[in-house]
């Protein structure tokens, strides 16, 4: 109806779609879809390892496999176990190598207005001397390093830094409490751990620094800090444990290979949030884990790294900023938006307003964020020019139609 609002244009359309059972995907997007012919289904199911181990060839092997899953220990399945490759390289090297340096990797986007663009060349040269300086402290294959950062490009850069040179990652959610972050590394028995001198929440900043330094004196494993500068705050330091990652990035070679690595080499451990019972570390392996969300990466979400921008809202803290923040992007040379704050801040528009600046053409969230905004109204997207988006997706949890629509 005329000039009715645009909630209420709005509900009267979702309520029509409500009656709607099935939606066929345009047919030009089809058209152009990476992957379009169902028989893959067959395939797939007809010899799975086999079809798994066609999609590992699309990473780079340092050492390429002769078998593909070893099941005989099941549930404790092995995969590509007599393989070797690194996460890092698969994430960097080859694409600077293939002539990829200056592509964006990250649209990094601070909560007070700031932009960073981060190529596939800078990140490579920032990876590179982290790892040398984790190895100036003694970090090496096998040892556990713990990441408590906010999302920064910082976080992106330490995680893979520990995979370059085989250092198991334990990354734990900005949000955890200092107490959390303890238990984790107690329980892990990291080596090393990653912390922001502060960070910033809602134009508040956090002493992150400080308020860590109270639970960590009591591990007995954990040898060094790396306090990254994040917000520029008095930060207090423990001398001989405590070190600034820009200070000793400074000192260390510029240059540090890729180390092959088994595909059986842990990559990175998760930690369960703990919110029902003790916290449950999940440890995922370098090949199948690289195999499993580079291919679904590409395939789930149609990606065209050459002119497609991906955003998606999770933290790098839960397994979906690993697989699709981090890995599975990087690892087909995409283009992502990064976002240091909260959906809501400085605006209920903030979200909207990026897609806008940065074109992105994948918007990757959650149900429960997407009933968020459907509260907040449609006078916040429809301020901005959402033109740019091809595909939403949905990740998390069951998602009803109403939010779906």
């Amino acid at each position: 109806m005329a000039g009715e609002p645009d909630s209420l244009a709005l509900e009267r359309r979702l309520e029509t779609l409500l009656e709607q059972d099935r939606f066929e995907p345009p047919a030009a997007f089809v058209k152009s879809a990476e992957l379009s012919n169902r028989a893959i289904y067959a395939e797939a199911a007809a010899d799975s390892p086999a079809w798994w181990g066609e999609r590992a060839l699309e990473l780079d092997w340092a050492t390429p496999f002769t078998t593909t899953l070893d099941d005989s220990g099941a549930p404790f399945y092995k995969w590509f176990e007599d393989g070797q490759l690194n996460a890092s390289y698969n994430c960097l090297d080859r694409h600077v190598e293939a002539g990829l340096g200056d592509r964006v990797a990250y649209h990094w986007f601070g909560e007070e207005g700031e932009q960073r663009d981060i190529t596939y060349a800078q990140l490579l040269a920032d990876v590179q001397r982290t790892a040398n300086a984790l190895k100036a402290r003694g970090v090496g294959a096998g040892d556990v390093v713990g990441i408590y950062l906010p999302m920064i490009p910082e976080v992106v850069v330490a995680m893979l830094a520990c995979a370059r040179i085989g250092a198991p990652h334990n990354v734990v959610f900005g949000g955890f409490s200092p107490e959390s972050v303890r238990e984790r590394m107690e329980v892990s028995k990291a080596k090393a751990l990653f912390v922001p001198d502060g960070a910033r929440r809602k134009g508040k900043t956090a002493p992150i620094k400080s308020e860590v330094d109270g639970s960590m004196s009591e591990l007995d494993d954990l040898e060094t800090i790396f306090v990254v500068r994040n917000t520029g705050i008095e930060t207090p330091m423990t001398e001989g444990r405590d070190v600034w990652l820009d200070e000793i990035c400074a000192e260390v070679e510029g240059e540090c290979p890729a180390e092959p690595l088994g595909a059986e080499h842990p990559l990175f451990i998760l930690y369960s949030s703990g919110s029902t019972a003790k916290p449950k570390g999940i440890l995922h392996t370098t090949g199948g884990y690289m195999t499993g969300v580079a291919w679904t990466y590409k395939a789930v979400f149609d990606i065209k790294p050459e002119s497609d921008v991906w955003f998606c809202s999770a933290d790098v803290g839960w397994v979906t900023g690993h697989s699709y923040i981090v890995y599975g992007p990087l690892a087909n040379a995409a283009t992502s938006v990064m976002y240091e704050g909260a959906p809501d801040y400085p605006h209920k528009g903030i979200w909207w307003e990026l897609i806008e600046r940065s074109k992105t053409t994948i918007f990757y969230t959650a149900p429960t964020a997407i009933r968020a905004c459907m509260k907040w109204g449609a006078e916040f997207p429809n301020k901005y020019d959402l033109s740019s988006l091809r595909l939403l997706g949905t990740v998390g949890e069951p998602i009803n139609p109403k939010a779906w629509l």
